[in-house]
């Protein structure tokens, strides 16, 4: 088991910055891929961004790129996402995640989750 637990959530005006930790704890030997994912309100769970674990390399959707940068420390079981250039449509729960293998973004892919973080961006 592999347990998952985000912060670094708030509220944040438009053109802010956020950074999102998540930290694992348990079998982390079985990571591959950690993974952060989205879910506004009234909307399906997204996702937003990955990292190898191992290999440091990572995957993003377009409306990251440029403005998100996912990290990761190994020593710590840590993956960081620093958000920067927040708008209002990025108000949602960030969630955490991670599979046994490498980048991807289907969601079903993913095995274990965190309990969410809320980012809340204001105009």
């Amino acid at each position: 088991q592999v347990q998952l637990v985000e912060s670094g959530g708030g509220v944040v005006q438009a053109g802010g910055s956020l950074r999102l930790s998540c930290a694992a704890s348990g079998r982390t030997s079985s990571i591959s891929t950690m993974g952060w994912f989205r879910q506004a309100p009234g909307k399906e769970r997204e996702f937003v961004t990955a990292i190898n674990f191992e290999a440091g390399s990572t995957l993003y959707t377009d409306s990251a790129k440029g403005r998100f940068t996912i990290s990761r420390d190994n020593v710590k079981n840590t993956v960081y996402l620093q958000m920067n250039s927040l708008k209002p449509e990025d108000t949602a729960v960030y969630y955490c995640a991670f599979r046994t293998y490498g980048l991807g973004s289907s969601l079903s892919s993913y095995d274990y989750w965190g309990q969410g973080t809320q980012v809340t961006v204001s105009s």
